[in-house]
């Protein structure tokens, strides 16, 4: 039997994250701007952080022991659904990308003293962090890295130019994918290593500018040169960088594609507000059959977005290999939620297009979503491959479609 009942536990969380983003964040937002690096904005964030720990909504996506709330994929699907309304609310939670990713990778491959020394702060939001893997010869194809790790005693010197990596400015440390083995093939050619960012040969030469809202610590241009760590900062074993970092981008890419959910829906909600009391020609938008024809596309699009993440959610809550659905609602709901986004523009018209609504920011970081974690072709790419791969067993291929059975 197939339920698609959420569990009672799960649907209270998803109405107090609701209740605390109406209540506390959105408020908070309507007085900020596009940064959330100002003093002011960095005021809001901490009262913010306050508010939600004392709503009990803090870490939702840790286990208890590290001062969360155990929530696994499901619930953080609709726990980040709520929080993609706003870019302050997975701040305020403290489950805002790539520090939320570099917790569970932290969590999942750390020993006992990097847990202490690197998770420790991260769960308590006394320091920020970055996951440095791209570059711009790779993009996304990780095995075009070229950084390189090589042994130097009992630790390892790190060399290589790092590009795009989103909170290096500011970051306490990164973690760091090099290649220690340049003759193995990509998936044992690569290893993680915990870099401290005040480390020598470890240099953050710019804030790269984007079109998208300002995130904490930008994305930067970071030169590796001469880096000199223990052993012990080793996080998995040699060799194991490609399965980990996979390991890492897997959930991360759903988790955007939670957060998109809520941004399309919000956008969604304004439009249709808007069309209701928005008269011309002496009737509302709302009774405009290309208005009426817009809002019905764009719910189908959340519909399916919707099933989508829960799906995949669901699947890696089970422990089910889910890359082929992740990659499938990355492509759909990063390119729904720009049809979304721009929809809700239209209908707003020249207010829509200004700063005085949030949407023109919402169409800037939506144009990111099809480039970042992967392009659109990339996944493609890999959808097909995969689609194929199973074809070729000669059973046809609702395997590789997301089927449920």
């Amino acid at each position: 039997m197939i339920d698609f009942q959420v569990p009672a536990d799960l649907q209270a969380v998803q109405r107090r994250v609701a209740g605390f983003v109406r209540a506390e964040v959105l408020p908070a937002e309507e007085a900020l701007g596009d940064g959330i690096e100002s003093d002011e904005a960095l005021e809001a964030i901490a009262s913010l952080r306050s508010a939600a720990r004392a709503a009990g909504l803090w870490n939702p996506h840790l286990p208890e022991e590290w001062g969360g709330m155990g929530l696994g994929p499901l619930g953080m699907a609709l726990v980040s659904q709520e929080c993609g309304a706003s870019g302050l609310a997975s701040l305020a939670l403290n489950a805002m990308a790539p520090d939320e990713g570099n917790m569970h990778l932290l969590l999942h491959a750390g020993t006992p003293d990097q847990r202490e020394r690197y998770l420790r702060p991260l769960a308590d939001a006394e320091a920020r962090s970055c996951f440095a893997m791209t570059e711009k010869a790779a993009g996304a194809d990780p095995a075009g890295i070229t950084t390189m790790a090589r042994r130097d005693g009992s630790g390892w010197v790190l060399d290589g130019e790092k590009w795009f990596i989103t909170g290096a400015a500011g970051a306490a440390f990164a973690i760091v994918v090099a290649r220690t083995d340049p003759d193995a093939k990509p998936r044992d050619a690569y290893s993680l290593f915990i870099v401290d960012a005040d480390l020598p040969g470890w240099n953050v030469l710019r804030e790269v500018p984007v079109m998208g809202t300002h995130l904490a610590g930008g994305h930067c241009e970071v030169a590796i040169e001469g880096c000199r760590v223990e052993a012990t900062s080793m996080l998995g074993g040699v060799g194991d960088g490609y399965k980990l970092a996979q390991a890492r981008l897997g959930p991360a890419r759903l988790a955007h594609c939670m957060r998109w959910v809520g941004v399309a829906q919000r956008a969604l909600d304004m439009a249709s507000a808007y069309s209701l009391r928005r008269e011309t020609f002496g009737e509302p938008l709302a009774r405009r059959q290309t208005i009426q024809n817009w809002f019905a596309d764009s719910a189908i699009e959340l519909y399916a977005s919707r099933l989508m993440v829960l799906h995949a959610a669901y699947l890696l809550e089970k422990g089910v290999e889910a890359r082929q659905e992740v990659s499938m609602a990355k492509v759909y709901v990063s390119e729904a939620l720009g049809r979304i986004v721009d929809r809700a523009i239209q209908v707003h018209g020249a207010l829509g297009y200004s700063g005085d609504l949030p949407l023109e920011r919402f169409y800037r970081d939506a144009r990111a979503a099809r480039i970042y974690d992967g392009p659109s072709e990339v996944h493609r790419m890999v959808i097909a491959r995969n689609l194929l791969k199973v074809a070729m067993e000669g059973n046809g291929t609702k395997r590789a479609t997301g089927d449920p059975t």
